[in-house]
């Protein structure tokens, strides 16, 4: 018998708005409200939309040298993040592959982390085991919720003046409405915006706030597929997993140059081997020419049709007007310009590979 699928704190609030709830990762999520799919990016691209991601997995470190410890099992540099900083980073398993990724907080007296829904029945044993006198607390009695777009600024900042000064990957504890709430400037659509930790009980009140400023709409799981693959974001379980290394995926820049020298991490041998030789598949955008998108699995070939790799993510990218991809390709056939044929339903398809990410990212450093 399988688990029925759990509730974030603002479920009441999407049945309010009208969302079309789906089950997501073992979570009751809006997959899109009356505005549609289209109109959400859309207004997330232009003002500012909410997204409810409670379902992610927050997580409190607490003890000595955390930072540190984390470096055991992540290739960033984690003992040298200030505090009041966020940085991205990943778990990496023993063979190089990425176990999931995650955005890992200094708040001071502690390190924060979310990670994703999916994986947090891993991730949090994985670290109870491996992070040697660190206490790792998930907390279950607050919400999260994301404030994305080019007013997202003007959204939360009207309601709690210390957001404005927060800068990309800045996080601090502030007052929104009478609540002591985490916010961290940072997100997963390419635009400047927010994630914030709200208090379960005022979870509500906080989010109907933000949603009272005449630029701020809800939007759904739908929307947030399509911004961050416009973003040139990768979502787990699509486009990075345990097989794939993160010089595959394109994310050499998540690894600080101390980590790349010293490694110390799992699976350290392969990544910094990848590093000094490249490697046989990577990760690149893939513009299809027609007007069919091309979905996760559809076969990448090149133009005398050997095949080269697959799509892990696609849809309709509405901001690029027409279908965007990302999948894994030959090294050798990755350069931006490259020809290639999509095979959608047994038929070539014309798309060419090029630089990611498909929009550009508007975050305030």
């Amino acid at each position: 018998m399988t688990d029925a699928p759990k509730r974030t704190p603002l479920y009441d609030l999407h049945v309010e708005l009208g969302g079309k709830i789906v089950d997501f990762a073992g979570w009751e999520m809006p997959v899109q409200y009356p505005m549609g799919i289209m109109g959400e990016h859309k207004q997330c691209r232009e003002k500012a939309a909410l997204f409810d991601v409670s379902h992610m997995g927050q997580v409190i470190l607490r003890g000595d040298n955390v930072g540190e410890k984390l470096e055991t099992l992540c290739p960033q540099a984690f003992a040298t993040l200030k505090e009041g900083k966020a940085r991205y980073g990943f778990f990496t398993n023993d063979d190089g592959g990425i176990m999931d990724d995650l955005i890992v907080s200094n708040a001071g007296d502690h390190y924060f982390v979310v990670v994703n829904a999916a994986l947090r029945h891993q991730d949090i044993p994985h670290m109870q085991a491996n992070l040697d006198g660190i206490e790792v607390t998930e907390i279950f009695d607050r919400a999260l919720v994301a404030v994305q777009g080019p007013k997202a600024e003007d959204v939360v900042g009207e309601l709690c003046p210390a957001a404005r000064d927060l800068k990309f990957m800045e996080t601090v504890l502030a007052d929104i409405g009478g609540v002591e709430c985490r916010i961290s400037r940072l997100g997963y659509t390419g635009e400047d915006g927010y994630e914030i930790s709200i208090p379960e009980a005022d979870a509500i009140r906080v989010s109907k706030l933000f949603l009272a400023h005449d630029d701020c709409e809800p939007a759904g799981l739908g929307a947030r597929d399509s911004l961050r693959l416009e973003a040139g974001l990768c979502l787990y379980g699509n486009d990075i997993d345990q097989s794939t290394s993160p010089i595959e995926a394109s994310l050499n820049w998540a690894i600080q140059k101390r980590r790349r020298e010293e490694g110390g991490f799992p699976g350290a041998a392969r990544i910094q081997k990848e590093l000094a030789e490249g490697t046989a598949k990577k990760l690149v955008g893939i513009k299809p020419e027609g007007r069919a998108p091309a979905r996760q699995g559809v076969e990448v070939q090149s133009e005398g049709g050997d095949t080269l790799g697959a799509i892990t993510s696609g849809s309709f990218g509405p901001t690029v007007g027409g279908p965007v991809a990302m999948g894994y390709v030959a090294a050798d056939h990755s350069a931006a310009g490259t020809k290639v044929n999509l095979i959608i339903r047994g038929k070539a398809q014309p798309a060419e590979i090029v630089a990611l990410p498909f929009v550009t990212q508007n975050y305030k450093r």
